[in-house]
């Protein structure tokens, strides 16, 4: 058994040693009329003085540390009480269990304080009825009879993860005309690996209002909580269960845990409420059905919403509701996608390429590949606004429009090749007129089934280069994808094309300012604007 030094046995007994009685206990913090998860959720350890009728020390531990804590509490209480008591130690000690009367009393031998048992603890049972209806007193996040089912749909959703072919814009209305709420317009987070989950906005108005409101300002932070709190919406957002995480590498992507460690998050978003993570009954009830419909519709219609154009499509459900006080069995709703709606809110972000840039569609013959030397060094990454400056003053430089410094930099292709072979890309590109665009495309190898993303070069004159294969389940392409995506985003379709020279010296992989020769600026293109489809391998072994 664990003793106090000598000299802390010194130090006790040298404070004044009242005729006092204290009581000591360690109990659950939770209520047990309080719905809550079978996890617990910690342990309170009080010592109070039962002559005075005051708390001396008080401390919440997680149930399973040891029995160490009580006796850290209790140094507490003798040494640093709280007020108004004052630092002394007790003649007295009373306690309910017979452990921790035995564990005291080994560690407390020396300190001339009797350490008794008793059944009841008068004061402390108090004290803990009081904590306890304060406890039941307060609201649960999810109504107690919705609770475990809504879990279970939340977790549904999780599994059908909408987010691998929905974006953001992509929004889909729910039509429910009940609880006072008529159609609620879904829009899917999570496409680009940040944050994942499903906001239910009450109106087409308060969408396009936070929308707008991003797109005028997205570097202030306060600008952007300001926009947050007026949304008119429900949510469901999913989040790691181990609140540890939060200081892991950003790289980590939630969708790569388990179903055990990933934790569903409800709640309510109104400009004159703010956000609560509470529902009430029939905020319940609303959020309950508009998943459970939402769920179906993505089973029923999966193969058509992962197609390249959103596409038109509406399904009729009945959804059944658990019991409860409400006499309707069941609801009638009706989901539908929004393609309308998805290519005004993609206007609004600048997705479409303005008029006066509109790139045509060449009729597609062949794709090249013969631009980029097969040994070259390529990385998908971003150049920050300091640097493009450098970079447009000393490289040659190709200009595409006036871009807008909006994140962390101009997301660029980086090609690293020998110096000869770097000049002859920059003629040959300088020859077509420029480089116009920068793609990824899908491609697919049927004679063994794998899937590609193309890295596609399209110059001023309408030619196909293709510069990278990368196979769609490569997790470090994925993730540079998706910061690619969100970054092109951010400059409304701008990026850039980096040629560098030094692959075989000290700058290989990481080449300086000085090994930068050619700086090309681009737009970025989505496969539905190159409008070429999925490329297949042929047996040439060129994608055609």
């Amino acid at each position: 058994m664990t003793s106090f030094n000598r000299s802390t046995s010194r130090r006790l007994k040298k404070l004044t040693q009242i005729p006092s009685v204290w009581e000591g206990d360690r109990r659950p913090l939770s209520s047990p009329n309080q719905f809550s998860d079978s996890e617990a959720k910690g342990e309170c350890i009080l010592w109070v003085d039962y002559s005075q009728g005051v708390v001396r020390g008080m401390d919440v531990v997680a149930s399973d540390i040891g029995p160490e804590a009580i006796v850290r509490t209790l140094m507490q209480a003798m040494e640093h009480p709280q007020s108004p008591a004052r630092p002394a130690r007790p003649q007295r000690i009373v306690v309910k269990d017979r452990e921790i009367q035995f564990y005291l009393r080994g560690v407390l031998q020396d300190l001339d304080i009797a350490i008794d048992y008793a059944p009841e603890l008068p004061l402390i049972d108090e004290l803990f009825r009081g904590f306890a209806d304060i406890l039941d007193s307060q609201t649960p996040d999810l109504p107690p009879q919705y609770a475990q089912i809504l879990r279970e749909k939340a977790f549904a959703i999780w599994q059908a993860a909408p987010w691998e072919f929905l974006e953001e814009q992509q929004i889909l209305s729910i039509e429910i005309n009940k609880w006072d709420v008529g159609t609620l317009y879904a829009s899917v987070m999570g496409m680009l690996g940040m944050e994942y989950g499903i906001l239910f906005y009450r109106s087409e108005e308060s969408l396009k209002q936070f929308r707008a409101a991003v797109l005028t300002d997205q570097e202030s932070t306060e600008h952007l909580e300001e926009a947050f709190l007026k949304q008119d919406c429900l949510f469901l957002t999913f989040e790691s269960a181990d609140e540890t995480d939060e200081d892991e590498d950003e790289e980590d992507d939630l969708a790569d845990l388990p179903l055990s460690e990933i934790d569903p998050t409800f709640g309510n978003i109104h400009p004159l409420e703010g956000l609560r993570s509470v529902l009430y009954d029939e905020e319940a009830l609303v959020i309950l059905v508009a998943i459970e419909s939402l769920s179906r519709f993505i089973r029923d219609r999966r193969r058509q919403l992962q197609e390249d154009i959103f596409p038109t499509l509406s399904r009729r459900y009945r959804i059944s509701l658990p019991q409860s006080e409400e006499s309707t069995k069941s609801v009638p709703v009706i989901v539908s996608t929004m393609p309308q709606l998805a290519a005004e809110l993609e206007e609004m972000a600048g997705f479409d390429v303005d008029d006066d840039q509109e790139i045509d569609n060449p009729d597609f013959q062949s794709l090249q590949d013969d631009l980029i030397p097969e040994d070259s060094f390529l990385s998908l990454g971003v150049v920050s606004w300091e640097m493009l400056e450098y970079l447009r003053k000393g490289v040659s430089y190709h200009q595409a429009g006036e871009i807008k410094q909006v994140g962390d930099g101009l997301p660029v292709i980086l090609i690293q090749t020998s110096r000869p072979k770097a000049k002859t890309v920059i003629e040959r590109i300088e020859a077509t007129g420029g480089l116009r665009a920068i793609c990824f495309n899908p491609g697919a190898n049927p004679f063994d089934g794998d899937r590609y993303d193309l890295g596609l070069l399209q110059t001023q004159n309408g030619e196909l280069f293709l510069f990278g294969e990368f196979l769609d389940e490569d997790p470090t392409h994925v993730e540079a994808r998706k910061k690619w995506n969100q970054r092109c985003k951010n400059t409304k379709g701008y990026c850039g094309l980096i040629i560098a020279k030094g692959l075989t010296g000290a700058s290989r992989g990481n080449p300086q300012l000085r090994d930068m020769m050619a700086l090309f600026e681009a737009r970025s293109l989505s496969p539905k604007d190159l409008g070429i489809g999925t490329l297949q391998l042929m047996p040439q072994l060129k994608f055609e």
